[in-house]
């Protein structure tokens, strides 16, 4: 039997924030977790000579505007697999908007990025918010956004930073109610 991974628990043991992993570190494509085929997909390839700087995912039990779950980028130093579950805290989220598919006159909507560290990644137990990484590494991380994006017609544009208090509102915000 098939596990639907947008339906897993939001939060697992001392509250931390499950990721479900979808593209690892030094993933060349984008993949996707399709709930209805309950398998991952490919999306698209990058932009050629990119790969993902982190793992890439979503916080499952959740759903933002664009009407998937919260995405999520967890900073650290190894790369897991597709499917992989990791619990994490909140370091704060890339404020980000974009065009939506099929838009026609100028409309855009907020497709967010939450940064996120696993509780049991000792080497970043001083890492309390996005704060934390130096400029030029937000910076990169801003960079990498637009540009995996850049030919995918979306015009996304980077709005700022906001901390981990923010990012924790944002998953309360979108969490899916209990049925």
């Amino acid at each position: 039997m098939a596990t639907d991974f947008t339906r897993l628990p939001l939060r697992g043991e001392q509250d931390a924030l499950h990721v479900v992993v979808e593209s690892p570190r030094g993933s060349t494509v984008k993949l996707k977790y399709d709930s209805k085929l309950q398998a991952f997909t490919l999306s698209r390839p990058l932009t050629r000579g990119f790969r993902y700087p982190f793992d890439w995912g979503f916080i499952p039990s959740t759903k933002g505007p664009d009407g998937d779950p919260l995405d999520a980028l967890v900073y650290w130093d190894v790369p897991t697999w597709p499917g992989v579950v990791l619990p994490c805290r909140p370091l704060g989220v890339l404020l980000v908007d974009q065009k939506p598919k099929g838009a026609t006159n100028g409309e855009r909507e907020r497709n967010d990025r939450l940064l996120l560290v696993p509780v049991n990644a000792t080497r970043s137990d001083d890492l309390n918010s996005y704060q934390d990484l130096s400029k030029r590494e937000r910076e990169e991380l801003e960079h990498f956004f637009l540009a995996v994006v850049h030919f995918a017609d979306k015009d996304a544009r980077i709005l700022g930073w906001d901390g981990p208090d923010a990012a924790e509102r944002m998953v309360q915000q979108y969490a899916l109610k209990e049925d």
